[in-house]
């Protein structure tokens, strides 16, 4: 049996203090190499380290038919950002299948080469904020934060972490940072019938501005509307077209409101799901 030198011993005990003292050096990320990250958070109080996304999904702006004045906003914006120029947190609120993942995941396509690189959060990586911000402060690089299908429940307090983030406090916030949320509610909180008759509240109208300061945080802010019939056909026949189906219009329109009556969903999503199922049937010769 081979005795431990006292040097080793002494090393080990090192070893040990240091992981104590310094438990979470997380590691760099390659931002030359790699455009696109999630957070993986370790504890729930936060900490952990960027891991990159080796085959991010570049969804190309051009399908996304019929918001063009949104997608115009959005890229406008991102156009200052990415020229080290002032620009706005977004939040892209409203019905859900209707482009706004798509259209905050399409950024990179035509912004990567620039300089922007995205992160993609998850709704318990809010508590994860300050040391994500930490490690991005000093980088050559512009970030996106994408916090997708983002809301907090009634009760929590995670919405104050985010909230002080965007208006920054007593630390000055980041320049190559912002955030561009995603939500199916307008201001990110459920908004109860109480809010408005005031029921169990002294003050109602306190309640309800705690509620709106953190919409209110977020510069720009675009709501996504139901689409009506023609837009429902007018993006299926894009994506027929850019797939080159072989198929007559009027039987093309057929099957896709058949769908639509079918799956009760009329969206971009379901427009792409439509012509998903029909390439497979076509192709199978059906």
């Amino acid at each position: 049996m081979i005795r431990q030198s006292k040097i080793d011993i002494i090393l080990e005990k090192l070893e040990k203090i240091i992981d104590r003292v310094y438990p979470d050096i997380p590691p760099i990320p390659d931002f030359n190499k790699y455009i696109a990250f999630r957070w993986n958070s370790k504890t729930e109080g936060g900490g952990g380290h960027l891991v990159p996304v080796a085959h991010p999904h570049m969804y190309d702006l051009k399908d996304l038919v019929g918001i063009d004045h949104i997608v115009d906003e959005v890229v406008r914006n991102t156009r200052q950002f990415v020229n080290s120029l002032p620009a706005n947190n977004v939040l892209l609120w409203g019905e859900r299948g209707c482009g706004k993942s798509s259209l905050v995941k399409g950024l990179l396509k035509p912004f990567a080469q620039y300089g922007l690189r995205m992160i993609e959060l998850k709704r318990w990586d809010i508590m994860s904020l300050p040391a994500i911000t930490a490690q991005l402060r000093d980088e050559p690089f512009r970030f996106i934060l994408f916090c997708d299908d983002l809301s907090f429940d009634a009760g929590e307090g995670d919405f104050r972490i985010l909230k002080t983030l965007l208006d920054g406090d007593i630390e000055e916030r980041p320049a190559n940072i912002l955030i561009y949320a995603t939500s199916n509610r307008r201001h990110l909180m459920p908004e109860p019938m109480a809010d408005n008759t005031g029921e169990s509240e002294i003050h109602p109208d306190e309640a309800i501005g705690e509620k709106l300061a953190l919409s209110d945080r977020f510069g720009i802010t675009l709501g996504f509307c139901a689409i009506d019939q023609d837009e429902y056909l007018a993006i299926v026949q894009h994506y027929a077209k850019q797939r080159k189906l072989e198929i007559d219009e009027e039987i093309l329109q057929d099957k896709a409101l058949q769908w639509w009556r079918d799956n009760a969903r009329r969206s971009g999503r379901s427009a792409r799901q439509f012509i998903d199922d029909l390439e497979g049937q076509l192709k199978l010769g059906r």
